[in-house]
């Protein structure tokens, strides 16, 4: 069957290399049994690969399955995919076939995988490898001759670094992997699902189908489309219904496309991550918090030289070059937030009669908290944090742990070391 006759047969709109390539390799793949891997974004449309596996495998009479792993609770999950016995646990009221025995002889697709708990996977991972599984509560091995295909929207790889998958698992699943490419790799392909779309909208609603002037065709291409196709015709259909006029402008568009934020740079880069290294955004903004601090010392204390011996001002700038070099610049950077600015903005918002209490409070912690003291100890400032984390709190330790984004058997050996324990 040829790419043209798939993309026909499974409502496939698209001419882009990478969407060829993925379709090419899912017909290569299907009349075997290896075990496939989808991945791809959200709404890209990957349950139709499974399908298109399954239609021209050998296994195409059999029965298809699809399952979304993160939308099956933990504590049923096994049951739900291997079955269970009578009174295996509560509520198991007879025995059940699970999907595994269900499906014998057919194919099974596991969406989000990324998502299934660690002690199913284990079950699975001896599903491919034996073709065995044990129902819950029973001890009989039985066998099954299941396809699998396997799909998920995030990175495998960054899950098993930070153990979330296995990597036995990921290496059995992933024997091929096909890339579904997002809306935004397709190029022009996002202007032909559009007319698509238009067109079974005014089938569906029996309305004249609406159409794009050039102005707006471009403002479509550009667009981000986070959630890809599945986005794309949600967008359309509320063009659709909602516009009397067919012929849409480019301000006309602008109005169902809401402002995208996928792009905005996260505060903990991928770095840490691939470390699997924990660090929260509260323990980075409080590295920050010291380092500039440490920083503003350092400053005054080289001042303070030069103003004592102006003889020696020039010996002083030559050994810390560097350090004045890069002042333009910090200056430039924190012009308006300035311990004293942001202190002097505090007041004047406080005397806004329309805020409420806790707004007051709040303010009139930021204006004492902006106040600089001469100490560089990074412990008398945890010392400090841990005893407003424990006021605020009313000396409950477990809410006060929360605050400071640390667990509770920290925070105890911290009061102790603190001697805060009064």
């Amino acid at each position: 069957m040829d790419i043209q006759t798939i993309k026909q047969r499974y409502g496939i709109v698209g001419n882009s290399h990478l969407l060829n390539h993925a379709i090419h390799v899912a017909t290569q793949v299907a009349p075997t049994d290896m075990s496939v891997l989808i991945t791809g974004e959200s709404g890209s449309g990957k349950e139709s690969f499974s399908k298109i596996i399954h239609a021209l495998s050998s296994k195409k009479h059999g029965q298809f399955i699809a399952i979304n792993c993160g939308a099956i609770p933990e504590g049923t999950i096994d049951s739900e995919l291997f079955g269970h016995e009578k009174g295996s646990f509560t509520g198991a009221n007879e025995a059940r076939k699970g999907y595994f025995e269900v499906t014998n002889g057919g194919t099974i697709f596991l969406d989000e995988i990324g998502e299934m708990p660690l002690g199913t996977q284990a079950r699975l991972l001896r599903v491919l490898e034996n073709g065995e599984f044990i129902r819950v509560g029973s001890s009989k091995v039985q066998k099954t001759n299941v396809r699998v295909i396997a799909a998920t929207n995030v990175d495998l790889i960054d899950a098993v670094n930070v153990k979330k998958f296995r990597q036995d698992l990921y290496y059995r699943l992933s024997t091929v992997p096909i890339y579904v490419p997002s809306l935004r790799e397709r190029g022009d392909d996002v202007e032909l699902l559009f007319r698509k779309f238009a067109y079974d909208f005014s089938e569906k609603y029996r309305s004249e189908a609406i159409k794009l002037n050039e102005d707006a065709k471009k403002i479509l291409v550009g667009y981000h489309f986070p959630g890809n196709i599945r986005q794309l015709k949600n967008l359309v259909e509320q063009i659709s219904v909602l516009e009397m006029e067919r012929n849409i402008d480019a301000e006309t568009l602008r109005k169902y496309l809401p402002t995208s934020s996928s792009n905005l740079p996260a505060l903990i880069s991928s770095e840490y991550k691939e470390k699997g290294e924990n660090f929260s955004e509260r323990d980075l903004l409080y590295k920050i918090l010291f380092d500039m601090k440490s920083d503003m010392n350092d400053l005054k204390k080289l001042v303070l030289q030069i103003l004592k011996d102006e003889s020696s001002g020039s010996e002083i700038l030559k050994q810390n070059e560097e350090l004045f070099n890069n002042i333009q610049q910090t200056n430039e950077t924190f012009n308006n937030h300035t311990p004293a600015r942001v202190k002097e903005e505090a007041l004047v918002i406080k005397t806004n009669k329309d805020l409420s209490p806790y707004e007051l409070e709040r303010i009139e912690d930021i204006s004492h908290e902006t106040e600089m003291d001469d100490s560089l100890s990074i412990e008398k400032k945890e010392k400090e944090l841990i005893i407003k984390a424990l006021r605020k709190n009313r000396n409950k330790r477990k809410y006060a742990a929360l605050d400071l984004g640390i667990s509770e058997r920290t925070l105890y050996r911290k009061i102790k070391q603190y001697e805060l324990e009064d």
